[in-house]
């Protein structure tokens, strides 16, 4: 072999294998977000929601993202001195936006199941829901049981969607999932469902909102508790790590509970 052959083949082993590195390091960037200051600390992140679950999250007339969420993320930010930045992506684009690291992490009053757990990476409760159904004033459920062959109304993919196809069967076609919350109940008060089904601070909102819609709430204590937690890209420990710290900080100081009115473990 010629030498200048011995060098183009030598040449080819170390690309392929500086492609072959770079690949790999590519994969631990993936999961790593945020924007960094000079000492390499994480000064700012981009946070994903859906503003169309008052009181949890929702937009002002203003345009500005407000409600309980969004109150804890920016206590949160204030106790870590960083700087937060709200995107409404809607509740389905909100799940490749964290995985495709356009947001660094999520916050919508996402319950964090072992599903979900399966795909991303979540910090700890901050806070506890459970499920609350919504009838017309006059209808005659009394339990969750009674929603068995009636068409229910509730958000696509919440745990209200997941209980009801728990009652019903995943293939129901008396489910009715809708992309948001209101209009859910927007469809349960045009009279195309019987009940819906979501949680329950956004259902009473909704109540104490419309005091002329004559509806009702049903509780149940066969819901189970549910917790929420901020969602972050499977693997994103930095931003995980950091996010535990403030939930951790706003829990010992009282701000979390001063928000939301009880204490979470």
């Amino acid at each position: 072999m010629t030498k200048r052959k011995r060098l183009l083949t030598l040449g080819a082993i170390l690309l392929s294998f500086s492609l072959v590195m770079a690949g790999c390091g590519t994969k631990d960037e993936d999961s790593k977000t945020g924007t960094a200051g000079e000492d390499g600390k994480i000064t700012k992140l981009i946070v994903g929601t859906d503003a169309t679950y008052a009181p949890m999250e929702s937009m002002d007339a203003s345009g500005n993202i407000v409600g309980i969420d969004i109150d804890i993320v920016n206590a949160i930010a204030e106790e870590l001195g960083i700087e937060v930045e709200y995107k409404n992506y809607g509740w389905e684009p909100l799940f490749p936006a964290v995985d495709s690291v356009e947001v660094d992490f999520a916050v919508s009053s996402i319950t964090i199941t072992e599903e979900r757990q399966k795909s991303y990476d979540f910090t700890d409760p901050y806070f506890v829901a459970n499920q609350l159904i919504l009838v017309p004033e006059d209808s005659t459920v009394e339990n969750f049981q009674d929603l068995k062959d009636l068409r229910v109304a509730v958000q696509i993919n919440t745990t209200g969607h997941i209980v009801t196809q728990g009652l019903q069967g995943e293939t129901s076609t008396n489910i009715r999932a809708i992309e948001t919350m209101p209009l859910a109940i927007t469809e349960m008060i045009n009279g195309n469902a019987d009940a819906a089904v979501g949680d329950n601070a956004v259902v009473i909102e909704y109540k104490t909102q419309n005091p002329n819609v004559k509806v009702k709430t049903v509780e149940d204590d066969s819901f189970e508790k549910e917790f929420y937690g901020l969602m972050v890209k499977r693997g994103n420990k930095e931003v995980l790590d950091l996010l535990n710290k403030g939930i951790q900080a706003v829990k010992d100081n009282g701000k979390l509970k001063e928000i939301t009115g009880f204490d979470v473990e």
